[in-house]
């Protein structure tokens, strides 16, 4: 396949920059160029590009996955910097979304492009051949679209649309590229008004809007019935609607009116509803001019910020009001997608006029969705597959249409749209006459675990995933469980493999995962199965830490004894996994905090995703690390000091202890403020990665990628590490130092007494007591200190309020 080693990205807008600056979390230089602005001289002539690269840089979330990554990024402009063009394995065009700018652009691009060289379009919904009609064979050749989702690095999804001469080669190589370097899920489309995600989501919420009027329903109320409840994102609707932008959507609307004019796409698209002009005419245009169906006000005396809906009867603005259905008070008790849905549709007949009215609404926003996208295969795409990746990718959704469908019941839904007189999609009534009942089907045998129902063909197909793609949830179809219990499992990977997956809710950590890991990591009989270990799961987040909820009842009740055990078998269940005779590699992702992180630490090998949030977060409940997290850090810290000064070729003595005193205090500080990296790349810099742990930019490959790492390390003889027990304890030097800097934080009212406490337990903890410095210590000897220190916060009234507020708002309290 061609390499693509340096890429050009045409348009410094809001995409062009966000997509330039993922390359460059890549690892990939990049030329981002715009226009000339009017009488610009010298390096003025670059300012859009350079306003465009600025914008990205102080974008929230974050573009980059580290700042210092923008140094990547080369801004220039179309008429002095064309030429640099020639140097470069794929251009990306995204300037703004008109056709005949793109043409007119896109031919001075064709005179100086070497031949071969990847081109693409990140229009949103434009015809990708037409862009292209009448340029050389070879730019047709090489030219196809690349629809990237906004913001690029959070949105996993990348439509690729292939134009009629387009060379396969090309397309597998920028697919293959923007699955393993850029981490993106890639689905195919065909060249059709809006292409996949597009054109679904917006029929979606065409069809809720034209569905709250007829029922008289409020935004807060549309808001509240399509967001989590039905695996949807919890911006729902209208406030996903306000984060894009309103003018965005009418754009994409107006794509998709020519399209079903010229398709004749039938009466199921509805228009855009009066109210939705009239907001555009007042540019109510949402987030971009602070109003849109939501408006928020700045924060009050009580320093809370509040925000108002829109009534869209009036198009005036109140307080946000919390919808009364008790529909979805019943939904919250049901874990499961699939039977949560039933109930909310209404199907058990029960519930007051309201939840009637909210229930008739989601079937028939459900109902009419599962009937368009039936009948836009082939139209779109040639299979469900697709169209349910890119919904899934694209816009968050937990399941794509056909998969909650098949979660809701195919056979019982077309029932009922029978009993009601509703259209029927030709595809989903040629299922069922063929004797089956879903969309999808189970099967072991194949590398995915599953088969597509093929409308094309009657019959069901395996669906297809790439190479080094792995799940946990196909390993136990495949190879099975080994062991569980209610918090964990053991999985058969192959190749001499298991997985430890946590299975408990939001991973917290508890006595079932301490046991289990413990357990898995330290019986090696002859039975034992397994050469390597991988501690991996398929949720949203690796683990928020551990269960607080049991801590606080010992505390409350004063049952020491028994806090005490607690956080011994923690630490032991760390101490097992970073000494453990076989080798384990932890693939960390998402939240991965407090107790999460802890495990993380001792890993001897890490493969964490790109995007990891980890952070050692006791500190917001008022507590330390006590599994070993503290211990953790002191010994990077002391390593680095040694390492800095090797390289330094410094004496011993005072760069010793200067070298020391900068790492503690970053280790301290790591600790105290309780920073969360917000990158894999920030998780290195602040030491909870090694330099030689590997970063998977695919989710799907993360587990994988672990597995791989963990063969290696057999194949390479691994020897376990020992506990140390010659540890240089920074002792009381360095402790006062610590402890003065606590005092100023008081003295300028930053921190609390209650604060100043919490701070002065972990300087202890982390220098190895209020001992001589250069003592030497051993790992145990810390874990001792962390546990005696943990225990001491546990019995502090503000340590167990603080607890409380967690578990009751998810939030932490800050003083």
């Amino acid at each position: 396949m061609k390499r693509i080693n340096r890429v050009a990205v045409l348009g410094a807008g809001t995409m062009g920059a966000r997509i330039a600056a993922h390359f460059a979390n890549a690892g990939v230089p990049s030329y981002l160029f715009d226009i000339v602005p009017p009488d610009a001289d010298g390096p003025m002539r670059n300012r859009i590009a350079a306003a465009g690269l600025e914008a990205a840089g102080k974008s929230k979330p974050a573009a980059f996955f580290e700042p210092s990554l923008a140094r990547l990024v080369t801004v220039g402009n179309f008429e002095d910097d064309l030429k640099k063009l020639h140097d470069v394995d794929w251009i990306i065009e995204a300037v703004v979304e008109n056709l005949e700018i793109k043409r007119e652009l896109l031919k001075k691009v064709e005179a100086v492009r070497r031949p071969g060289t990847i081109i693409t379009t990140n229009t949103s919904g434009l015809p990708v051949a037409k862009i292209a009609e009448g340029f050389s064979e070879d730019f047709r050749r090489c030219w196809f679209g690349t629809h990237f989702f906004n913001p690029p690095r959070y949105m996993r999804l990348v439509e690729i649309i292939p134009g009629p001469e387009t060379d396969r080669a090309m397309i597998d190589t920028a697919a293959r590229f923007c699955d393993t370097r850029l981490g993106k899920g890639v689905v195919f489309a065909k060249d059709t008004a809006n292409f996949i995600a597009n054109r679904i989501g917006t029929f979606s919420v065409l069809n809720v809007m034209r569905l709250m009027q007829e029922m008289g329903l409020s935004i807060e109320e549309v808001d509240a019935l399509t967001g989590q409840a039905v695996g949807w994102p919890k911006s729902a609707t209208f406030r996903t609607l306000d984060m894009v932008g309103l003018d965005i959507l009418n754009h994409v609307v107006s794509n998709m009116k020519q399209d079903a004019e010229h398709r004749h796409a039938g009466p199921l698209v509805p228009g855009v509803p009066e109210f939705f002009k009239q907001m555009l005419a007042r540019k109510l245009l949402g987030d971009k001019t602070k109003s849109g169906f939501y408006k928020k006000l700045k924060a009050n005396a009580a320093h809370e910020e509040q925000r108002l809906a829109l009534d869209w009867k009036t198009l005036e603005y109140h307080p946000r009001q919390k919808p009364r259905l008790p529909v979805l008070d019943m939904a919250k008790n049901i874990e499961e997608i699939g039977p949560r849905v039933r109930m909310l549709l209404g199907l058990d007949g029960a519930g007051s006029k309201k939840t009637e009215n909210a229930s008739a609404f989601l079937w028939s926003a459900l109902a009419d969705l599962w009937t368009y996208s039936a009948n836009r295969v082939p139209e779109i795409s040639d299979s469900i597959v697709e169209i349910d990746r890119a919904m899934r990718l694209g816009f968050n959704w937990e399941l794509g249409p056909f998969e909650l469908w098949d979660a809701v019941g195919v056979e019982a839904t077309v029932e009922r749209m029978k009993r009601e007189g509703r259209a029927i999609a030709p595809n989903v009534e040629k299922l069922l006459a063929s004797g089956q009942k879903s969309w999808y089907t189970d099967d072991p045998e194949i590398p995915s675990g599953h088969a597509f129902w093929r409308t094309d063909a009657n019959h069901y197909a395996p669906v297809l995933v790439p190479s080094g793609v792995l799940s946990v949830a196909v390993a136990k179809k495949s190879k099975g469980v080994v062991k569980k219990n209610a918090g964990a499992s053991l999985v058969d990977l192959g190749d001499g493999v298991g997985c430890i997956e946590f299975h408990s809710k939001m991973n917290s950590l508890g006595a079932d995962i301490i046991s289990l890991i413990t357990q898995s990591l330290r019986s090696h009989g002859s039975g034992d199965p397994f050469d390597a270990f991988v501690i991996a799961n398929d949720a949203a987040n690796f683990s928020v830490g551990a269960n607080l909820m049991l801590l606080l009842m010992s505390a409350q009740e004063e049952e020491w004894d028994e806090v005490d055990l607690a956080i011994r078998q923690f630490q032991g269940m760390t101490q097992a996994i970073k000494f453990s005779p076989k080798p384990v590699v932890i693939a960390p992702f998402g939240m991965t905090l407090g107790g999460g992180a802890e495990i993380t630490l001792h890993a001897p090998a890490r493969q964490p995703h790109a995007e990891l949030y980890i952070g050692l977060v006791e500190v917001g409940v008022g507590l330390l690390p006590g599994g070993g997290g503290c211990k953790e850090m002191l010994l990077r810290a002391v390593d680095s000091a040694a390492e800095l000064r090797q390289g330094m070729r410094a004496p011993s003595g005072l760069a010793e202890s200067v070298e020391l005193m900068e790492t503690m205090k970053k280790a301290f500080e790591t600790i105290a403020t309780a920073k969360v990296a917000t990158s894999a790349h920030e998780a290195r810099r602040l030491g909870f990665l090694s330099d030689s742990d590997g970063i998977t930019m695919n989710r799907e490959r993360v587990l994988a990628d672990a597995k791989s790492r963990a063969l290696e390390l057999v194949r390479a003889g691994y020897v376990p590490a020992v506990p140390r027990t010659s540890i240089t304890a920074p002792g009381e030097n360095i402790l006062a130092t610590l402890k003065m800097g606590i005092h100023l934080m008081r003295q300028g009212e930053h921190i609390t007494d209650y604060e100043v406490k919490l701070g002065s337990k972990i300087a202890e903890v982390l220098c190895g007591g209020n001992i001589t410095s250069g003592t030497a210590i051993s790992e145990q000897y810390v874990l001792d200190l962390e546990r005696e220190a943990f225990k001491s916060l546990c019995g502090e009234k503000k340590t167990q309020e603080r607890i409380q507020y967690t578990l009751k708002t998810g939030k932490t309290l800050r003083n």
